[in-house]
């Protein structure tokens, strides 16, 4: 039986919410399968045949022990998606290289230096911005402002950071989440936000919630994948695909790559589909 160990992080030991349902679908699949924290010393990752990356999800206010931890692994067992993937997407700044493959929310840089000529520029080409920290997860450090002087500026988390324009069909429309395994769209999460709040993350409001995959949406989803590979020449195993309205059209607004939750307390059925993904991985393996 082909072992899987499953990366989490230290505030959540037993896996990401759900988990129980994902163990039971690699079980299922004559898979053995555990939950590990990625900075336990005591883990062995090499005695395992695969290892993949599932809620690590302090990943962001750690991210060099991160990545030291990944490239480590990667170079003695088999990893999904890889470390050098890792390091691409764990920086919002693959957003300039993925907009010359595929439509992007437009997105440009900021760092302490720049912050008032960069933050002006951005705010005389777009109106209302949102500033993100370059490095971050689950909404935290989102900060929106409509010029230098708006106090809300005062609450910006350390930077660097991208800056974009308030997507405003976030209010209306949601966003929406494509999961793409092995390079293909097979669920859909569509994402709403709670009162004037532009953060779709339940701590702030949001609710999610499983829907049809949206033939349109299944594709940009698909594209961005498929760009993201062509710029790393790399194999991606799964991504998760946020999409929003900009424009009359469905364009990126990010792309996970590193730690995606799957949403199974949401859409549980993603548990057999990642775990299918998983045993054809396996199967793949030499020897």
């Amino acid at each position: 039986m082909p072992t899987v160990l499953l990366a989490t992080f230290n505030l959540m030991p037993d896996g990401e919410p759900g988990h129980p349902a994902l163990t039971a679908a690699l079980s299922a699949r004559g898979i053995d399968s555990r939950w590990a924290c990625w900075d336990d010393a005591g883990v062995d990752w090499s005695a395992a045949d695969l290892v993949a990356v599932r809620s690590t999800w302090d990943y962001h206010r750690r991210a060099a022990d991160f990545l030291a931890w990944a490239r480590s692994t990667d170079a003695a067992v088999p990893m999904l998606n890889g470390a050098d993937v890792f390091a691409w997407n764990i920086d919002k700044s693959y957003l300039l290289e993925l907009e010359t493959k595929v439509p992007v929310v437009p997105t440009a840089l900021l760092d302490d230096a720049d912050l008032v000529e960069g933050l002006g520029r951005a705010v005389r080409r777009w109106g209302t911005v949102v500033i993100k920290p370059r490095t971050g997860a689950g909404g935290r450090g989102v900060v929106v402002a409509d010029g230098i002087g708006d106090r809300r500026l005062f609450d910006l988390a350390p930077g660097p950071w991208v800056v974009q324009p308030l997507v405003e069909s976030v209010r209306t429309s949601g966003e929406t989440s494509v999961y793409v395994l092995g390079g293909e769209a097979v669920a859909q999460v569509d994402k709403s936000v709670a009162g004037e709040e532009v953060r779709v993350h339940e701590q702030y409001g949001g609710s999610s919630r499983p829907v049809a995959l949206d033939p349109v949406r299944a594709r940009a989803a698909e594209d961005a994948v498929r760009a993201a590979e062509a710029l790393r020449t790399a194999d991606l195993a799964y991504a998760r695909v946020d999409l929003m309205e900009w424009e009359g059209a469905w364009v990126v607004s990010e792309l996970e790559l590193i730690e995606p939750g799957l949403y199974l307390e949401v859409e549980p059925a993603n548990a057999g589909r990642f775990a299918d993904l998983v045993a054809a991985r396996l199967g793949s393996l030499p020897g």
